[in-house]
């Protein structure tokens, strides 16, 4: 099964786990800056990960690449997110940026997978949690990255 997954970091904490998962699961990791349409289509699983800025806006690098996702024909594949945040300094936007991707990627008729639990986190407000989970893999590598091995094996034993 072909993976790629497409992430945008500035700090590296993002890039760092988008590296950590396609090593586990012998995918490809792409920076948004430098993806392409193919990047998007051509993969039997999609992963896209982005920290969240701020008061919960997507990653400066994401902001200005959407319309790469938007281009892209997701009808029907398979897409996985994660997003990094921190949950103490920023409790009402925790992993807001992986909430904007599931709303850009349902919007194009992809399938998500890989909803998490939101157990176990100390957030006040997401975007990214729907009906008790989170849509994708929440890490925050600045309070929890202890934690973070062990989410990232579980969820890809989920995915694959």
């Amino acid at each position: 099964m072909s993976i790629t997954v497409i992430f945008g970091s500035d700090g590296g904490a993002t890039k760092g786990v988008a590296s950590k998962i396609s090593k586990k699961c012998q995918g490809r990791s792409v920076d948004i800056k430098d993806a392409t349409t193919d990047d998007f289509e051509n993969c039997h699983l999609l992963i896209l990960g982005s920290p969240t800025y701020g008061d919960g806006t997507l990653q400066t690098d994401w902001e200005e690449n959407i319309d790469k996702l938007r281009s892209a024909n997701l009808k029907g594949k398979k897409v996985a997110l994660f997003g990094t945040g921190d949950q103490q300094t920023y409790p009402l936007s925790f992993v807001d940026a992986m909430g904007i991707l599931y709303d850009e990627v349902s919007a194009l008729g992809a399938q998500v997978i890989g909803f998490t639990e939101t157990s176990g986190y100390d957030y006040l407000g997401s975007t990214a949690a729907r009906d008790g989970k989170f849509v994708g893999l929440a890490l925050d590598q600045d309070t929890q990255s202890g934690k973070t091995e062990k989410r990232v094996t579980a969820w890809l034993s989920k995915l694959l």
